[in-house]
């Protein structure tokens, strides 16, 4: 069988730690099933061959896309640059991909869609996505009802549908929840691997890094751990489930 090339962004050991956790545990994946490159700290290997992969999960991190370059960390031009640099094989050749968070930026970034921070900003905590009529029937949408709850919090959104995506998720505070292209390649603003507890971990690491005032945080924490998200991991294990 072949594994899941899951490519992380988050400088922080324990939110990187977590967050790959969170990735085997809801998708249904054990660690031999994967190949984990974290890449605040390595390179991905120029001669990396996407179709040895069953697919490609990418996790979230503190960068935003649409900051201007010379504003970005070195460390994180360099996480933008190797992602970037595998879209246009994942596009072209259709590799399943599960883009979480910043890989819905990165996605849209890629093929030419407006990622900013104009509109469409979530404060953190849960909200209550809802199935568009191009996602009534979708695969990776399979079992879920037609609203359930996502944790989010972010400062960036896709401003417009990108060219060639179909829209399958939105919310009141951010329309484009999640995005498919061609057949395979799937974005989500929310996050489908985190949980109250995944949650509450990054409230505390990035409690100083502008999604919310510092002093806000333990009671975001608290509201987090109280939220109904237990549907939303659905769409990762459908997602594992399919291209296994």
């Amino acid at each position: 069988m072949k594994p899941f090339l899951i490519l992380q962004l988050r400088p922080e050991p324990e939110a990187s730690d977590n967050e790959y956790q969170a990735f085997l545990e809801k998708g249904g994946l054990s660690v031999a099933e994967t190949h984990r490159i974290r890449l605040e700290r390595e390179e991905v290997p120029e001669d990396l061959d996407l179709t040895a992969y069953a697919g490609v999960i990418v996790g979230g991190g503190p960068g935003c896309v649409s900051d201007p370059d010379e504003t970005k960390p070195v460390i994180e031009r360099h996480i933008e640059a190797e992602i970037l640099g595998l879209m246009p094989q994942i596009t072209a050749q259709d590799i399943p991909f599960m883009g979480c968070c910043y890989g819905i930026g990165i996605l849209a970034h890629h093929l030419g869609g407006k990622v900013s921070k104009e509109r469409y900003g979530e404060d953190v905590g849960a909200v209550a996505c809802e199935v568009m009529p191009e996602g009534q029937g979708d695969p990776v949408l399979a079992g879920l009802p037609e609203r359930f709850n996502a944790l989010v919090g972010h400062k960036e959104a896709v401003q417009a549908l990108p060219p060639g995506c179909v829209h399958l998720l939105r919310s009141d505070p951010c329309p484009f929840q999640m995005i498919r292209h061609g057949r395979n390649v799937y974005a989500t603003q929310f996050h489908p691997e985190a949980d109250g507890a995944v949650f509450a971990l990054r409230i505390e690491i990035y409690k100083e890094r502008g999604y919310f005032p510092p002093q806000e945080a333990q009671a975001l924490k608290d509201r987090v751990l109280a939220s109904d998200v237990d549907l939303a991991p659905i769409i990762l294990r459908n997602f594992v489930d399919r291209y296994r």
